[in-house]
């Protein structure tokens, strides 16, 4: 059901797997648990963060709604199960002057000619340019190269397409790494027949942190994904054009990134508002 009419990713019905494995290990079936049993699930999940307690209620949720609606079972237990209030973390960012940091160092690497070096500097453009999830961007298919337009179809979360832009900078290096690029296949970036994976790359990020003087545990994708937006948002970018630049289904999730700087919001309310220009003659008067 989640595949075939919600469209979930791989990685979300993955992890739907892996929460209703672990809940069975300790109930039981399922599909025959009682409310007082699924209430006990909180003791069980005592030592977890509130976000983890969340997911896996969600999980059992979802699939005791499955049951019901497909007339497996008549009633609902899941109302008991354990309810956490998640509070939602900010994301981690890089400054600007540590993706400069980033890019300074990959750029020196990249002269060598070395392909994996240029190979590199073409992940961390599009990582930080195009904002790409890396799950999208190791997955890049060599006709998601721009041609003629500007612009990557990138296939996202739940197998929903979306036009992202592709920078000059960005363009430069996709083109040095195709002029060094070996393998055969369809994916942009090759790796043993398939591409590099999500934890290759993850990997990669990180040793060149290293090399960068900028600590490793500040550095991932989603740390480059999040620098993307922030910055973008910094630079007066419109929210739901971030949100169509992200692939986020609900402009909610996008609105985690208002949290950048709060002097800047004051500077713009002062210079764009429209009563920042207004006359002052009534104050002059005594008013």
């Amino acid at each position: 059901m989640l595949a075939a009419e919600r469209g979930a990713a791989a990685n979300t019905i993955a992890a739907y797997k892996r929460d209703l494995t672990a809940a069975e290990e300790l109930l039981g079936d399922l599909s025959r648990v009682d409310g007082e049993a699924l209430s006990s699930l909180g003791k069980a999940w005592g030592h977890l963060a509130p976000s983890s307690v969340s997911r896996k209620s969600s999980a059992l949720r979802q699939f005791y709604g499955f049951l019901a609606e497909e007339g497996l079972r008549g009633d609902d237990p899941s109302p008991a199960l354990p309810r956490a209030v998640a509070r939602r973390p900010l994301p981690k960012i890089l400054s600007h002057d540590q993706v400069d940091g980033l890019f300074l160092r990959v750029e020196e690497e990249a002269a060598s000619g070395k392909p994996e070096s240029i190979r590199l500097l073409a992940l961390l453009e599009l990582l930080y340019g195009s904002g790409l999830r890396a799950t999208e961007l190791v997955s890049l298919p060599l006709s998601a190269v721009p041609r003629d337009a500007p612009f990557l179809t990138v296939t996202g979360k739940g197998g929903q397409a979306r036009m992202v832009p592709v920078s000059e900078r960005a363009v430069q290096a996709l083109s040095r790494w195709m002029n060094v690029r070996e393998g055969e296949g369809r994916y942009l970036f090759p790796s043993r027949g398939k591409h590099i994976s999500r934890v290759r790359l993850f990997q990669m990020l990180k040793e060149l942190a290293a090399r960068a003087d900028i600590p490793p545990e500040k550095v991932s994708p989603h740390v480059l994904r999040h620098a993307f937006a922030t910055h973008l948002l910094e630079g007066g970018a419109d929210l739901r054009v971030l949100q169509t630049l992200l692939g986020h289904a609900d402009i909610s999730t996008t609105q985690i990134y208002t949290h950048v700087d709060a002097a800047r919001l004051v500077t713009l309310v002062n210079e764009r508002h429209p009563l920042a220009k207004a006359s002052l003659a009534r104050k002059a008067k005594g008013d």
